[in-house]
């Protein structure tokens, strides 16, 4: 096995939850990866195979900034409902891509709810 069992359960979750969820023009798909130190966001239209929306921890106003990651999480998640509100979007599907959904995925999450986005 090439991965270790910690990444390995997480590909496993993945693979479950990509069978259900997919984006759509109508309502694309919101998805997370988490790092290490960052956290990054994208909103996809899986039917075009075409990224709409992205927001990062990288982005510099959140960059620079002297907080925890969770808190960096939630700054995250209110800009990309900023970003998808003014792209249109309003309804999303929700990908956590396998993680678990407690911590920075959390909070990313009720960050973009309370900034507009519906899940």
């Amino acid at each position: 096995m090439a991965y270790n069992r910690k990444e390995y359960r997480r590909k496993r979750i993945k693979n479950r939850i990509r069978r259900i969820v997919s984006g759509t023009p109508n309502r694309p798909r919101l998805s997370v990866f988490r790092s290490n130190r960052d956290i990054y966001v994208q909103v996809i239209d899986d039917v075009a195979g075409v990224t709409l929306v992205s927001a990062s921890s990288k982005i510099q106003s959140i960059a620079e900034q002297k907080v925890t990651k969770c808190e960096k999480s939630a700054l995250v998640g209110k800009e990309i409902a900023q970003r998808a509100i003014a792209a249109g979007i309003n309804e999303v599907v929700f990908d956590r891509n396998g993680y678990l959904y407690h911590g920075r995925i959390k909070s990313l999450a009720e960050a973009a709810r309370e900034g507009g986005l519906k899940f």
